[in-house]
């Protein structure tokens, strides 16, 4: 026999036997057995709710809180059968009726309705709302968790296989509380259902005993009300310890301990609050009547705790003064090669202010991480290899502050406020806080409070944590500063990487046609206009075969593009659709013939007050696009080409330039949404 197979039909197995016992009859000893199993299973999916960390980690709870449901009930048909036809359901049923009676049948009644009162009006009912708000909020907050997700996965702080692990969390958790909600009612339909099977039973024993056993009413009582009591008993214990464990599921929050720990640290975390609960309770040991020993007892545990938190935060305390102490004492002894490491300008920095190092917490998903997640990110993306980015503290930065620097100079400065997160959207009127501005995409928001993230999600607002607002700020000036961060070795590593891959390639272009030098000038201009170079193989062969007529720097680049064409127009594309800005060719043949070397490249030479004219037809195009949600590029002649990215770098225009080659090196549909005249700006 396959054991292997046994836990994927134990279930299918288990409902099967479930839907038998409402129609085959069952005797006592299997009956007692069974009963057994309930217990025990309703008692580990409780205790299972209490160690998992978060809802997800049982997910499949609603499935089983469905199928226990079903297992009681079958019970309660079998059991019901064995009361009424035989006069004895199991010792299981008889113990749970003895212990309840206790030789008083009202006293079993009381404990019992007692225990259906818990059950359905407090437990049940609670776990049923709980379960119904948090299905809605949840499915609330889908959109907003959505779009963080697409922003930290288009900063390049998560790779596209975590963004699809977030996305499948998200909903999952959907999933999950929308089955919580509907799952509590099997709660709710299970105590009313086990009481009905109570009276039933009481009402039909006795009347099976006084008809067709001649038993008097007060014997018929006394032994069917014990076997009902015990039935009843048996099947809502649990009945009970199931509602508990729903209410338990659906009223945990994501967190990094189990609910025992995590509960126990939370109670502990204030030592006046248990001295002063401690000396109440002393004090309620005084007032006459009152048992002192129970009370002198718990209060004596209770300052004893207290004091106990002292004496743990004490040493803890001159632990972090002994770590302070040993890193005064370091500082102090300064060499010259730690001066030097000080001095050496890093092409990469991080700094924060004193009340920001906290983002620097060596976890899983501290600021550090998150960095090298974006250097993986910016490799593949652009074939560059950052440097290691330096993070360190600054007294000189205001509070919550934060400062990016390339190559020693500031290139940004943002705020991160402890304690709270981004919130982006139209509608943050209702939330406290200052108004600030995005630093990436200029985009209005307010740093809110981190508990109400959930308040700012019910607004349709994009929230933001601290780290991922800085790690998105370096990715975008990482992003225009590109072309300065590759450095004369990074060009030298990337060709060996290529030699040993393609050496043919490599040995053709350098030294023999052109330097390591004018490769990395040939580079830095691909990055200056965000095209990739992991192609470098590619690249080299293309730049072999023009340097042979030429090693002018414009002209190596342009043969580059063309090599890299495809590639080069595929991040514009929507589908196999380009959408493209055209030049007037009266305007583009004016251009050509106003084209003029320089040491800096070629040049078009016009007029002022036409040169005006170009740029602002450019603006109001791209204005013109942006209101329409669209996006294109500017296609001109490939002599051209450079000198109109020149010409409009300057601008205020964000339109990528391309070739005609390159426009239709992929293939791709052409449809021309503006059209750049000199004379009165005109858009389409």
């Amino acid at each position: 026999m396959n054991f292997s197979a046994l836990p994927k039909i134990a279930v299918p197995l288990g409902v099967v036997g479930i839907i038998m016992l409402l129609v085959v009859p069952v005797p006592a000893a299997l009956l007692d057995f069974l009963f057994t199993v309930s217990i025990l299973l309703a008692l580990v999916i409780l205790l299972i709710t209490m160690f998992a960390k978060r809802p997800l980690d049982f997910s499949v709870f609603p499935s089983l809180l469905l199928v226990a449901t079903l297992l009681r009930l079958g019970l309660n048909v079998a059991s019901t059968r064995l009361v009424l036809g035989q006069g004895y359901a199991g010792e299981v049923i008889a113990a749970f009726g003895n212990i309840a009676v206790s030789g008083s049948l009202i006293i079993g009644f009381v404990i019992f309705l007692i225990l259906v009162v818990i059950q359905f009006v407090v437990v049940t009912k609670g776990a049923e709302r709980v379960a119904e708000v948090g299905a809605r909020f949840t499915l609330d907050a889908m959109p907003g968790k959505q779009m963080a997700i697409d922003a930290d996965l288009n900063a390049g702080l998560i790779t596209d296989a975590q963004a699809r692990e977030r996305r499948a969390d998200v909903a999952a958790e959907a999933d999950f509380y929308g089955a919580m909600d509907g799952a509590s009612k099997f709660v709710k339909g299970d105590a009313i259902a086990g009481l009905i099977i109570i009276i039933i039973n009481l009402v039909g024993g006795i009347g099976i005993g006084m008809i067709s056993q001649g038993m008097s009413i007060g014997d018929a009582m006394n032994t069917y009300a014990l076997l009902t009591i015990g039935d009843g008993l048996a099947t809502q214990i649990p009945a009970l310890l199931m509602a508990v464990a729903t209410g338990m599921i659906v009223t945990r929050s994501n967190a990094s301990e189990d609910m025992g720990s995590k509960a126990s640290a939370q109670l502990t975390q204030s030592r006046s609050a248990l001295q002063i609960a401690g000396a109440g309770a002393i004090a309620l040991a005084l007032v006459p009547g009152m048992p002192k020993l129970p009370f002198v007892l718990i209060g004596a545990l209770l300052i004893f705790t207290a004091a106990r938190i002292k004496v743990a935060r004490t040493r803890a305390d001159q632990q972090l003064e002994v770590a302070k102490a040993n890193e005064a004492a370091s500082a102090a002894k300064e060499t010259p090669e730690d001066l030097m490491e000080k001095m050496r300008v890093h092409a990469l920095e991080i700094q924060l202010s004193a009340d920001l190092v906290d983002l620097v917490n060596g976890g899983g998903d501290d600021l550090l991480a998150r960095v090298r997640a974006l250097r993986r990110r910016v490799a593949m993306d652009l074939g560059l290899v950052l440097p290691p980015v330096r993070t360190r503290d600054s007294v000189d930065l205001p509070p919550a502050t934060y400062a990016i620097k390339v190559a020693g100079v500031e290139a940004g400065r943002g705020t991160a406020p402890r304690g709270k997160i981004l919130a982006l959207g139209d509608h943050l009127e209702t939330l406290p806080g200052e108004q600030v501005m995005e630093p990436v995409f200029g985009l209005a928001g307010k740093w809110v409070p981190a508990e109400l993230r959930h308040n700012a999600e019910m607004t349709g607002a994009t929230t933001i944590d601290r780290v991922s607002v800085i790690v998105t700020h370096l990715s975008s000036i990482v992003q225009a500063q590109a072309a300065r961060l590759l450095t004369r070795e990074d060009v030298r590593l990337l060709t060996d990487s290529v030699r040993e891959l393609n050496p043919s390639a490599v040995e053709e272009l350098t030294p023999a046609l052109i330097s390591l030098a004018e490769v990395q000038r040939v580079l830095q201009g691909l990055l200056a206009e965000q095209v990739p170079i992991n192609d470098l193989a590619r690249i080299y062969e293309a730049l072999a075969l023009r340097a042979k007529t030429g090693t002018e720097p414009e002209g190596l680049i342009e043969a580059a593009r063309a090599a890299l064409g495809p590639a080069i127009v595929a991040k514009y594309l929507e589908g196999q659709l380009l959408r493209v800005v055209m030049i007037d060719p009266l305007l583009e043949q004016t251009m050509l013939e106003g084209m003029r070397p320089s040491e800096n490249g070629t040049q078009i030479m016009l007029d002022a007050q036409r040169l005006e004219k170009v740029l602002e037809s450019v603006k109001n195009i791209a204005n013109d696009l942006e209101r329409r949600g669209l996006s294109a590029v500017l296609v001109c002649a490939p002599a051209l080409r450079p000198a109109v990215h020149k010409l409009l770098g300057s601008g205020a225009s964000a339109i990528p330039v391309l070739s005609y080659q390159e426009a239709t090196a992929g293939g791709a549909t052409i449809e021309t949404v503006g059209v750049v005249r000199s004379a009165d700006a005109i858009s389409a």
